[in-house]
């Protein structure tokens, strides 16, 4: 497929499904391209696809049908959106593009190769949870526990929102941008990244279980 060019080819693009719950289109809007009048659109549309298809049936759809609606707040960027993003020491938070290649990126592999899709979503159901503990430990636990196929998430203070990932080498790491708990909760090699965590999320659960 070659990169959309009119109104109707990025019509058609956007209408492919990438998993039951998923669309293309649900992971093309960008306040970057909006603002800065840039096309948030794939160079290599197949690719995106593919990495897409991953990122929505292995990582998204296993969290959507345990905890209910997922908004997505950021995906995939194009390069030159992800660039203006990253100029002027970083003015929109967005890694260099090479660093964002099969994360925001998803039409470019990495250096080495590997595909991969990242993005940043809100668990709807979870946001009372987190507003009320401020124990987004929970969900991740959950996660690293539940959706084996996931590479790395970065969680963030508003509305608990994160990103995550789906790649071919999976990095398996787990990190914080919220303030009490910057850094890094779990990576291979640490104590606490192999066993069950059910104890961190069995309350979560059992929030999510008695609001439905």
């Amino acid at each position: 497929m070659k990169s959309p060019k009119s109104v109707k080819t990025l019509e058609e693009f956007g209408r492919i499904q990438l998993s039951p719950s998923f669309f293309m289109r649900d992971f093309l809007y960008s306040e970057i391209s909006q603002i800065e009048n840039i096309p948030n659109i794939p160079d290599y549309p197949d690719v995106a696809i593919e990495a897409g298809k991953q990122l929505c049936s292995r990582v998204l759809e296993p969290i959507q049908q345990q905890f209910g609606r997922i908004s997505i707040r950021s995906a995939y960027r194009s390069p030159l959106v992800n660039g203006k993003g990253a100029e002027n020491k970083n003015q929109y938070n967005c890694a260099r593009n090479e660093a964002n290649y099969a994360g925001h990126i998803w039409d470019y592999r990495d250096k080495d190769g590997h595909m991969g899709a990242t993005a940043c979503i809100v668990v709807n159901p979870f946001l009372p949870y987190y507003e009320q503990t401020g124990h987004w430990q929970a969900l991740a636990w959950w996660i690293h526990d539940n959706v084996p196929d996931y590479s790395s998430m970065y969680f963030f203070p508003k509305l608990a929102a994160f990103n995550i990932s789906w790649h071919e080498n999976p990095a398996k790491t787990i990190k914080s941008y919220i303030a009490g708990s910057k850094g890094i909760l779990t990576k291979p090699g640490m104590d606490n990244f192999s066993g069950s965590h059910v104890s961190e999320y069995q309350a979560l659960l059992d929030v999510i279980k008695g609001n439905r």
